[in-house]
């Protein structure tokens, strides 16, 4: 049985999985790690004990699979990893030079105040990257470490310094690391880093120059679905790895978007991405204007619209991690259930701030509406419809650039996905279907469809062609509105206000 095996770094936790030649799952291992949190608003990874995840997955994953099928055989490795987690290492050792800076991590607040008021704007990069300046992307996170860690200046100054998302240091590592790994990233990642020219897919010089980057020190950009290299050690050895992209843009493709199609991802944070074609389209509403994928160096690349939410899922883990309101992740769902509505409660929960469509920094979370008739599951349940409620602002703000009416549907996946009820206050919050596929695992699916591609396992065709939609889409679940418009939009207008009220409260940051 031959298969392409997939490794999803996700924020939270590592995952292999196992796809058969009809992109049927057949086996799968993941490895929670450490989230390491040494000041409010700072987010860190080891990235050696990342690195020890993805040798345990690949390992147990594939002995796993093997007892049950000792015949298997991998052609080809994809990867998908969180984007906009930053870290340096050093050229001659292979060895980190400081953990990690995880995508939602804000140390870069007054870097991004600093620059805005020097530039004049906080847009004032947009037109080259699509992107605007925030805590959000790698460029601020490398600058910090550049700033602030003498490691990382020392080995900037002697020429041993290496830059990369974790796509990057995965495939070094996996490659040989500091004995002939290869130094790479993909379009998608490179897109996060605000320092990829959105239209010429490189390096934009004056950027570089900008936040102190030379060359040499970042990785070479390629395509989304080619061989950059083959696994050195390992059960994996020889294997070419194939695909890659940052999490979002697979999930779209493992959703299998045509344009003007969207996907909405429930993982750690959540994530809208609309497929617009050929031509970068713009954002006027506070979206980001990004890659979707470009499946291989000669094919023309595919951009999309983006909003991001910060907090989705993490959001559940903190009700049962800080505030003990609930003993699982599984759980959330019944408590939230357990009452009709809110009760009038309202929970923003802007924990590191307020991505799209606001692009706030200085947003706190906050919980509003509370009486003596509140409890934990209004709580509970307000923290599902805050997810909702993010979702319609990014949606109409998506339709507002996109120039549409509106969409038919909204495909969904996610490990929050999981919750019926999350997905009902879905598809009650923006009046349309929301369509929920058997396979939640799209993000790791796209990655094994770009390594598929790569590598002749499947064709492009076969992936993205025109199907039927059962063919194209497989088994899955519609919620429909149950809600009417007008108390919909009453909400909405409370949760707008409940939104304004989480905005300048970086004073109240503990000292």
């Amino acid at each position: 049985m031959e298969c392409i095996a997939s490794l999803d770094q996700g924020t939270q936790s590592t995952r292999l999985l196992l796809y058969d030649a009809e992109a049927q799952l057949i086996d799968s291992h993941h490895m929670e790690f450490t989230q390491i949190t040494p000041q409010p608003g700072w987010v860190e990874h080891d990235p050696m004990e990342i690195w020890d995840s993805v040798l345990q997955c690949i390992e147990k994953g594939l002995s796993q699979a093997r007892s049950r099928h000792p015949e298997l055989k991998v052609t080809g490795l994809g990867i998908t990893n969180q984007r906009e987690t930053t870290m340096a290492w050093d050229r001659t050792t292979g060895q980190p030079l400081h953990n990690a800076i995880v995508w939602m991590d804000r140390r870069t607040a007054a870097i991004c105040q600093r620059l805005s008021k020097e530039l004049g704007s906080g847009d004032a990069f947009r037109e080259t990257t699509g992107l605007p300046i925030s805590t959000y992307f790698s460029a601020f996170k490398w600058l910090w470490l550049l700033e602030n860690v003498e490691a990382v200046q020392q080995a900037a100054a002697e020429g041993r310094c290496m830059v990369g998302t974790m796509d990057t240091w995965l495939m070094y590592n996996l490659t040989g690391g500091a004995h002939g790994g290869i130094f790479v990233t993909d379009v998608s990642n490179a897109a996060r880093t605000c320092l990829m020219d959105i239209k010429n897919l490189q390096w934009a010089p004056d950027l570089l120059q900008r936040f102190r980057l030379s060359t040499d020190m970042l990785p070479r950009i390629c395509s989304n679905a080619e061989i950059y290299g083959h696994v050195r050690d390992g059960p994996l050895t020889g294997v070419p790895i194939a695909g890659c992209l940052g999490d979002q843009h697979a999930a779209l493709l493992g959703q299998r978007c045509r344009p003007l199609e969207a996907k909405n991802t429930y993982g750690t944070g959540c994530f809208l991405l609309l497929h617009t074609g050929t031509e970068p389209v713009p954002s006027q509403a506070g979206l980001l204007t990004t890659m979707a994928y470009q499946l291989g160096p000669e094919e023309p690349p595919q951009y999309a619209l983006e909003g991001s939410i910060a907090i989705a899922g993490a959001g559940v883990s903190w009700l049962r991690d800080r505030l003990g309101l609930i003993d699982s992740v599984d759980e959330c769902e019944a408590v939230a259930s357990s009452v009709p509505d809110t009760g009038g409660v309202f929970f923003v929960p802007a924990f590191s701030g307020l991505l799209a469509p606001h692009w706030r920094s200085d947003a706190r979370g906050v919980i509003l509406g509370l009486s003596s008739y509140s409890g934990k599951a209004h709580i509970v349940r307000a923290l599902l419809e805050a997810i909702t409620w993010q979702t319609k602002e990014v949606l109409q703000a998506m339709l507002k650039d996109a120039k549409q009416p509106n969409f038919k549907l909204l495909r969904v996946d996610g490990g929050a996905s999981r919750n019926n009820l999350l997905m009902q206050l879905q598809a009650d919050a923006i009046q349309i279907p929301v369509r929920r596929p058997e396979h939640l695992e799209t993000t790791s699916l796209g990655a094994a469809f770009a390594a598929g591609i790569a590598t002749g396992f499947w064709t492009k065709e076969w992936v993205l062609g025109s199907t039927s939609e059962e063919k194209r889409h497989g088994d899955y679940t519609d919620f429909l509105p149950k809600v009417d418009p007008a108390t919909i939009e009453k909400r909405f207008r409370c949760w707008e206000k409940a939104v304004e009220r989480s905005f300048d409260l970086e004073d109240f940051d503990a000292e």
